[in-house]
């Protein structure tokens, strides 16, 4: 694939992946492929093929996904990554065979690995954004997002909700931990760390600066 335009955004949770992408995207006219883009595959992905993904696309009993130990948890969450790399590299490649997308920038927030990128990608087209793996652990349920919020219901409806919320809050931390948080920061791409005293504005341009876009910005 020819990969000029594509500008992929990588990171931690709260550090403001989903919203770098789609100012991006307006700014330079460009096609923002925003969280979980895979999703648009899901129903027609197969089972035996893509087992960890279409988990929750066949799950019957939503209570399963949060009775799950942090180990069972962390293993599903691990393999989801990888069938999601397959996922978003094969509707990547089909948007970049539209005629219509020869000249336009391509904003993603991806699963794609460290690793991967690597070899597909380089330094000027990859971002890395983090923000204190606390704030991800703790505020977790803060987030007004109807998928976070439908979790906090299950928990509050099972036997022990407490039990439910502390096995959550365990599996976040796994999720979050320092070492995932150090091997973004040391993956040799360069990285905007949160700060809530930064504009929108502030943020989108340290991400032109690192994307090399300062002189193509068009607002």
């Amino acid at each position: 694939m020819d990969l000029r335009n594509v500008y992929f955004v990588i990171g931690t949770s709260y550090a403001g992946k989903s919203t770098i992408v789609k100012n991006l995207a307006k700014k330079h006219n460009g096609i923002a492929l925003e969280e979980n883009y895979h999703d648009e595959k899901l129903p027609e992905l197969d089972s035996r093929e893509f087992p960890n993904l279409t988990y929750t696309r066949d799950l019957q009993d939503w209570h399963e996904f949060i009775r799950r130990t942090p180990d069972e948890y962390v293993t599903w969450i691990n393999n989801v990554k990888k069938e999601c790399e397959i996922v978003e590299l094969q509707i990547l490649e089909e948007l970049l065979a539209k005629p219509e997308m020869k000249d336009k920038k391509i904003f993603v927030d991806t699963n794609i690995c460290i690793e991967t990128l690597h070899k597909i990608s380089d330094t000027g087209h990859v971002l890395v954004m983090l923000s204190d793996p606390e704030i991800s652990i703790h505020r977790f349920f803060d987030r007004p997002d109807p998928e976070k919020q439908f979790l906090y219901r299950l928990m509050l409806e099972e036997p022990d909700p407490q039990a439910a919320l502390d096995n959550y809050r365990e599996i976040l931390t796994r999720i979050c931990s320092k070492e995932c948080y150090d091997e973004l920061e040391n993956s040799g791409f360069r990285t905007i760390y949160r700060d809530e005293n930064r504009t929108q504005e502030e943020t989108v341009a340290l991400a032109d600066k690192i994307f090399g876009l300062n002189t193509l910005s068009i607002g």
